[in-house]
């Protein structure tokens, strides 16, 4: 099977070249990221169990989704279509904010992206595809939040890195959203 590329970046995302997925994350290459996350109507949020054969962060709790953009594909499309492609979702899905970080993740691999965050709202039960997710579940802000804390190595960087930002973002919208009569 071909290896993957992603699209390599600078730090205000313009694109200056492409790499393999791997060569990248061996040699710490800034590359372009997503990170999708989703609440059900409920505001509880989809965590997802990494498949133990993932390259990297293999049985760790994260995100609805991530993933990388193909070159030509937009960060959006490629946010959609993995979304479908792990879980079976689909969502009207909004950039909410992006971020660059730089942290080891095991097996002499170093994830350096310049992540794109988007949410949405679905109560879609997912699907998952087998070789992406073990095992999924709903939680709300504050479990989630409290088993970071205690539990930080049972999660992402990403996720890590991100979480309380996206709180914060959904938490902005909700409250400055106009009032309906």
């Amino acid at each position: 099977m071909k290896e993957e590329n992603v699209i390599l970046v600078d730090n205000f995302d313009s694109e200056i070249g492409i790499a393999g997925k791997l060569e990248a994350h061996k040699n710490k290459m800034l590359h372009r990221a997503l990170s999708v996350f989703i609440c059900n109507s409920s505001g509880e949020w989809l965590m997802q169990r990494r498949a133990l054969g993932k390259y990297h962060s293999g049985g760790l709790w994260s995100n609805a989704c991530c993933s990388h953009p193909k070159p030509g594909e937009s960060v959006m499309e490629a946010a959609q279509r993995r979304l479908k492609e792990e879980l079976g979702i689909e969502s009207n899905l909004t950039e909410i904010f992006s971020f660059v970080y730089m942290e080891p993740v095991g097996n002499n691999l170093t994830e350096h992206e310049f992540d794109h965050v988007f949410f949405g709202i679905s109560d879609q039960l997912p699907e998952t595809d087998p070789a992406e997710v073990m095992e999924w579940k709903y939680m709300n802000f504050s479990d989630l939040n409290d088993d970071i804390l205690r539990n930080p190595e049972k999660f992402t960087v990403w996720l890590r890195k991100s979480f309380e930002r996206v709180n914060h973002a959904i938490e902005q919208k909700i409250d400055t959203s106009p009032e309906t009569p």
